[in-house]
């Protein structure tokens, strides 16, 4: 499956285990949530980058004591039409303080990624390499929003108010 992440197309470096693979020594591993919860501090002592597979139906919130142990979280998408990952991703991000990767994976379509990168999202696993291109291209589509997101870009009146301030002119201008 392509790899976008922080608008380029790149080789997923991440080994994905199941529930019983054997973990490799420093290798970045993506673990099932089950296998998380059940292994959480020896996964968290290894040597390498660790990374969780979230379902959507878990609070995030139970992942809270292990934010700064883990370097991935991808969120899952069983259906387009289900978006209880974009709630998932913004509570990581505003609530939570999670900077490390974000990664949305599953049921990922090509219209849906503006919105993703605004809930916060950095990193997209998509089905097919014309969707790869398309993501990639589009990360500099929009420089320019009204609405805040958990992306870290500014609103657009929040924009101007700072260049307005900077520049010495006046808010009501």
């Amino acid at each position: 499956m392509p790899l976008v992440e922080n608008g380029k197309i790149v080789e997923d470096r991440y080994v994905r285990l199941g529930a019983e693979e054997p973990i490799p020594e420093r290798a970045p591993i993506i673990v099932p949530a089950a296998r998380f919860l059940a292994e959480a501090a020896r996964l968290i002592g290894r040597d390498g980058s660790l990374g969780v597979l979230w379902p959507n139906n878990k609070r995030v919130a139970e992942l809270k004591p292990w934010l700064g142990h883990l370097a991935l979280i991808a969120l899952e998408f069983p259906k387009f039409r289900d978006g209880r990952a974009y709630s998932q991703a913004r509570l990581l991000r505003e609530q939570y303080g999670f900077r490390g990767t974000l990664r949305a994976t599953g049921d990922v379509l090509r219209d849906q990624f503006s919105f993703l990168v605004r809930a916060g999202f950095d990193s997209f696993e998509v089905k097919k390499p014309a969707d790869a291109v398309a993501f990639a291209k589009s990360v500099a589509r929009y420089s320019v929003h009204y609405q805040p997101g958990a992306d870290g870009s500014l609103p657009a009146l929040r924009r101007r108010l700072q260049s307005a301030n900077a520049t010495g002119a006046s808010e009501d201008a």
